[in-house]
């Protein structure tokens, strides 16, 4: 009989969360009309990276056009994912690969920008899965929780966390969960190959 703690795994399992979002985030990206190599102006440049998220958003998210249109909101989401891939002021660094379309220019941004959307709704997805099963819980239901898992997983764990009592599992435990649907996606890539 599964139990609350396996019902939330199936429920964050790769093929429900990263899988499936990744592959929505595949389909805006492909559907996205792709007319150009460079842009060499930095207003143009805001802009068809704000059409492009707002693109991959609505389509991804199935809001079609009922998706808001505006331009600055999407832009300073975008900004922020190339800020944090690029490092300061990324976007920066991101418009000279668009103006110069060196390093895979254009194409390669909006691969970026996709991925990391994508990685972006599938945490966010998994951890409010997690945060409605983890909230419902009284303490004792908790550390048998905990205990499950230890029981059922810590053999796939590395052994520095789960040595002893396993206190770095315990004390991380949401965390470990955030994680679980990657080490499983990781384990299943590595019998597959």
């Amino acid at each position: 009989m599964a139990t609350d703690l396996d019902r939330l795994l199936a429920s964050i399992d790769p093929s429900r969360t990263i899988d499936r979002i990744t592959a929505e985030i595949d389909r805006a990206f492909n559907s996205f009309p792709m007319n150009r190599t460079t842009i060499k102006d930095l207003n143009n440049y805001k802009n068809y990276l704000a059409d492009f998220f707002r693109h991959i958003e609505s389509v991804s998210t199935n809001m079609g056009n009922n998706a808001p249109v505006n331009r600055e909101a999407y832009w300073a989401r975008c900004s922020r994912i190339l800020d944090k891939e690029f490092g300061p002021n990324g976007w920066k660094t991101a418009f000279e690969l668009v103006r110069t379309g060196k390093e895979g220019g254009l194409y390669r941004l909006l691969k970026t920008i996709a991925e990391k959307m994508a990685e972006q709704y599938w945490q966010n997805e998994i951890s409010a899965r997690i945060g409605q099963y983890w909230n419902n819980l009284t303490v004792d239901e908790m550390m048998a929780a905990i205990d499950e898992y230890l029981e059922k997983y810590g053999h796939l764990l590395p052994s520095e966390l789960t040595e002893g009592p396993a206190g770095r599992v315990r004390t991380n435990f949401f965390k470990v969960l955030e994680e679980h649907p990657k080490l499983i996606r990781h384990l299943r890539h590595v019998v597959s190959d």
